[in-house]
């Protein structure tokens, strides 16, 4: 731009009344609240009167031009307008994947909580006594259907249920823990941390790799409160290594009358080793093992929403209950709902495996993924891509994630891209800022999307993604 001074430079940047009439502007105000239409106008004007006093070399005749700015206020009401919790396309091949939301619910959850979320409930209401009940009664029936436990409890997440029982059961006692089992979950929580601040008094037995009955057996005392298993569902120790089982603990915390607890963290209902993947222990074997307490997530293996479930004896849970800190661990309507829809269907392992989309897509049989891989190849074919993009099916591993089954990789089909003409970290960024961003993976300088995890259409959104992509680049 020739020299110019701010001043007449500031004076060329429209008013707000001008943009403000303009045909693009006002198509907005019949689409989006006047307020957010002119605070996008005065951001973008302010942002352009900001880059002129810093470096008048900055800003170009057309970046002063009425339509320019308009464009940039439309981008800005368009941010401002999109919720920040959106849908997006897994095709990392993770089934629970943390970071993406965990598991998909069921359509029979979904339907549920349209039913329970439109209209009033009986949420803490007793409909046989016509008075006030508890909240805790509605799942409490199927789990203990379901796993033959003797009570039940639901709490936010299985963090707050391990806290919840070590605070009602422990609270200035101590649990003994194997050192092997001190395993730190998502978002750096570790279980040490988790105790401490529970009340309870951690006491550490045996090595990391190796565990005995006498170290359990040497460390109690009078003020042992509970002994206590933590699943390793994230990790794996092999080779020189030991571990005392659940019955074992079970028969010595009988002998000494002291509660077993066990913290499985994914709490899996369904043995998968029929299914060609490694074992991984279930609920229900917890509970007929003779554990006093068993915790898990209902949002992993489980395949339902984010809560924490307790089974256990009767008495135990009634003390739980009690604690006042229950009140601030309660879930609401919306998570018992779809927990209760989701727990019905394994009444039918057939139909849980069929109908819950974390079973379906982890017990997913490697044909059906290979033709969803030519389905999608076939569709980004489509969208005009060989110009400027390689592409091929390619055999890939998937993972269960959630910190479950960590040494299982699970065989499935991807589809990988790469291209002479952009870099592969620009394909990644620009299909994950689509319009339904797009998570995949890079791999040996090629963009994977592992169909594992692609759900229904999906397979359209990435074509009109890479549609736009390939516009871009030509």
């Amino acid at each position: 731009m020739p020299h110019t001074s701010i001043q007449d430079l500031m004076r060329r940047i429209p008013g707000v009344d001008v943009l403000l009439h303009t045909d693009a502007l006002q198509k907005s105000l019949g689409t989006h609240p006047r307020k957010i239409v002119l605070d996008s106008i005065r951001h973008v004007l302010e942002e352009t009167r900001k880059r002129l006093r810093e470096n008048t070399s900055q800003i170009t005749e057309e970046e002063l031009q009425v339509n320019h700015i308009v464009n940039h206020v439309i981008q800005r009401i368009e941010d401002l307008s999109d919720y920040t919790l959106r849908p997006v396309v897994n095709a990392t091949g993770i089934v629970v994947h943390t970071n993406l939301g965990r598991s998909l619910l069921p359509r029979e959850a979904l339907e549920r909580l349209q039913l329970i979320g439109q209209g009033f409930n009986n949420l803490e209401y007793d409909l046989e006594r016509g008075k006030r009940g508890s909240r805790y009664v509605h799942a409490e029936a199927i789990l203990c259907e379901l796993t033959g436990a003797d009570a039940a409890l639901v709490v936010n997440n299985n963090a707050g249920a391990v806290f919840l029982v070590l605070n009602s059961l422990a609270q200035g006692k101590e649990v003994i823990v194997s050192r092997g089992q001190l395993v730190e979950i998502g978002g750096s929580f570790r279980i040490p941390d988790v105790m401490r601040a529970s009340g309870a008094i951690l006491q550490d037995v045996g090595c990391t790799n190796r565990t005995h009955l006498q170290d359990y057996a040497g460390a109690i005392g009078e003020s042992t409160a509970l002994l206590m298993k933590v699943h390793t569902s994230n990790y794996r120790i092999v080779g020189f290594s030991s571990e005392v089982t659940l019955q074992e603990l079970v028969s010595l915390g009988q002998k000494h009358e002291i509660p077993v607890i066990e913290d499985l963290g994914s709490g899996s209902f369904i043995d998968f080793r029929p299914y060609g993947l490694t074992g991984e222990p279930t609920v229900q074997h917890a509970v007929n093992a003779g554990a006093d307490m068993v915790t898990f997530s209902g949002d992993k293996l489980l395949g339902g929403p984010q809560v924490g479930i307790i089974l256990g004896r009767e008495d135990l849970i009634a003390r739980c209950r009690k604690n006042p800190l229950t009140r601030a661990l309660r879930v609401d309507k919306m998570a018992l709902g779809a927990l209760e829809a989701t727990l019905r269907l394994y009444r039918d392992e057939r139909e849980a495996l069929l109908k819950i989309p974390t079973l379906r897509m982890i017990t997913m049989p490697l044909t059906t993924l290979e033709e969803k891989a030519e389905e999608l190849l076939a569709a980004i074919r489509a969208a005009d891509a060989q110009e400027c993009l390689d592409m091929e099916k390619v055999a890939s591993n998937s993972q269960v994630g959630g910190g479950a089954l960590p040494a299982q990789n699970l065989k499935t089909w991807a589809v990988a891209v790469r291209s002479d003409k952009i870099a592969t970290q620009r394909i990644e960024t620009a299909l994950r800022k689509s319009r339904t961003p797009i998570i995949g993976r890079i791999e040996s300088d090629r963009y994977l999307m592992d169909v594992r995890t692609l759900q229904d259409g999906e397979v359209e959104i990435i074509q009109e993604a890479f549609r736009k992509l390939i516009k871009s680049i030509l």
